[in-house]
């Protein structure tokens, strides 16, 4: 069975650019490079892996994809791009035919307009990457799931993936307005679902399996076996535990799946979402 990794990260540790990760977190106050990453993935058997962006520059993009070149286990890049420019469209189309830059992502999750996605330059944006066949990766709060439902309703047939189950407060248990936000959203059948990350939001050093269990019902209840993909979201996850402390959870979870509902959640999915080789 092929196994993909939708979800994990690279970088050079810059405090202030990479002021996101403070004190609290400072397991992952360093680099993080494919050398420390390829051991993981042979250890678990991952097959290969999706490169996100994690700083918002054109040169987080060139860096993601000049590792790319050098390591074929990394299938594809999700990079960034300044989708609110007036000449979006041209920045874009200077990707086509690199053929790891698989879609764009932004990080909504950090923006003071909690709707920044509705503006109509974003919007603009993302058409041109419909135009050109890019994905797009939704990185939100809860707080932001109704602005994603009008989001992902204007834009229909366009292949978007919610990053981290949206991200809903485990630690405290909170689920209804989460709950409803990702079912209205999964409504649409061109949006799928990152099994990622979890272990972030729930508490650090005191998680159980079954803390995840009432959000996992909803997301493959709602999305579906075939809109679904595992990710790591590594090295962050090291916050809360580890590789094989995210695998566990979802381990647990998919063990009464399916074959081809395992084949798909662990690898087919993300391959056929961002079209990998």
């Amino acid at each position: 069975m092929l196994k993909i990794d939708s979800h994990q990260h690279f970088w050079k540790f810059d405090p202030v650019r990479d002021s996101w990760i403070g004190d609290s977190m400072s397991v992952i106050q360093r680099d993080f490079m494919p050398d420390d990453l390829k051991p993981i993935l042979d250890k678990h058997g991952i097959d290969g892996c999706i490169s996100v962006q994690a700083d918002q520059s054109e040169a987080e993009t060139a860096f993601l994809l000049s590792l790319a070149d050098r390591h074929d286990f990394i299938k594809g890049v999700v990079g960034w791009i300044d989708l609110r420019a007036p000449d979006a469209g041209k920045n874009i189309e200077q990707y086509l035919g690199v053929k790891k830059l698989k879609g764009f992502r932004h990080v909504l999750q950090g923006e003071a307009d909690r709707a920044l996605m509705l503006s109509p330059q974003f919007m603009n944006g993302i058409k041109m990457l419909k135009r050109h066949d890019f994905t797009y990766d939704i990185l939100i709060f809860p707080d932001q799931l109704g602005y994603t439902f009008q989001f992902v309703k204007t834009f229909d047939g366009t292949k978007l993936v919610v990053d981290h189950i949206a991200k809903p407060d485990i630690k405290n248990r909170n689920i209804d307005k989460w709950e409803k936000g990702m079912r209205n959203i999964a409504q649409y059948p061109n949006v799928y679902c990152k099994v990622s990350g979890m272990i972030t939001e729930a508490d650090w050093y005191n998680w159980v399996l079954s803390d995840f269990k009432p959000y996992l019902d909803v997301i493959f209840e709602a999305f579906g076996p075939k809109r679904v993909m595992f990710g790591s979201d590594w090295p962050v996850c090291n916050v809360a535990g580890g590789y094989q402390q995210m695998l566990s959870i979802v381990k647990n979870y998919t063990s009464t799946l399916s074959a081809d509902e395992q084949a798909g959640f662990w690898g087919q999915n993300a391959v056929e979402f961002y079209n990998l080789d």
